[in-house]
Parts: C-alpha cells; sequence; structure tokens
C-alpha cells in the first residue's frame, strides 16, 4: 500500500512539472507594454497570433510572428531596410507572473541579448 502510493505521489508530480500554466496561452494575443532590463527603455506592441504591430520611441514596426511552441517565438520584421532588421528575433519566455512574463532575446546568429518583462494591459 505504501509502496503504491509512493508510485502514485511521483507521477502525479511528475505530471504536474511538464503543464504550463493556465494562462500562457493567454499571453499570445494582445496589447502590452514591454520594460528592458534597464527599466528605462519601454515598448508597446499590439499582437495576434501571427503579427505584431510595435511601437518604440514614436516608430510603428510592423513583424510578422512564429510561435515556437507555448514559450518560444519569432519576430520576423516585414519591411526590413537593413541587414539587422532582416535578422529572426528570437524570444524565450523564461518566468510568468500573472499577467506579464519575463523574457529573454537575441538576434540569430549574434551574440546581443536582451532580456525584460511584458506587461498584458487587456
Amino acid at each position: 500500500m505504501f509502496r503504491t502510493s509512493i508510485i502514485i505521489l511521483f507521477f502525479a508530480l511528475l505530471s504536474c512539472q511538464n503543464k504550463p500554466p493556465a494562462n500562457i496561452k493567454s499571453l499570445r494575443t494582445g496589447e502590452f507594454k514591454t520594460v528592458l532590463e534597464d527599466n528605462k527603455t519601454t515598448s508597446f506592441a499590439s499582437r495576434n497570433d501571427t503579427l505584431q504591430i510595435e511601437t518604440f520611441n514614436n516608430k510603428k514596426d510592423t513583424f510578422k510572428i512564429e510561435w515556437i511552441d507555448d514559450f518560444e517565438y519569432i519576430l520576423l520584421k516585414n519591411n526590413p531596410k537593413t541587414m539587422l532588421d532582416s535578422t529572426p528575433f528570437h524570444i524565450k519566455i523564461t518566468a510568468i507572473k500573472g499577467n506579464s512574463y519575463e523574457f529573454s532575446a537575441y538576434y540569430k546568429g549574434s551574440n546581443f541579448k536582451q532580456k525584460g518583462t511584458a506587461f498584458k494591459l487587456n
């Protein structure tokens, strides 16, 4: 009986660790305010499941968004003007807290890295 209880507890704990938080899918779409690690740099974005329109320093950019899984996505600028604009920007969600998530991001093939927090506004 004790052995059976231990096995059931083990599998119950194992299954809980593999499930994403209940609200992870709700963070894919909506209006967001992003604050970078320096707490000085902010941007605002409106996102559906395939497109993100972002405003930074009063300039709007449109990105195609490709979700790899619930915790990773790639942004590709719709109308790139430079080589950097043509480079995929990879975002990895590292933590979720209520209606916000922390992330780390980088340009593919680059040592450039960013960290920040995205807050869902609606």
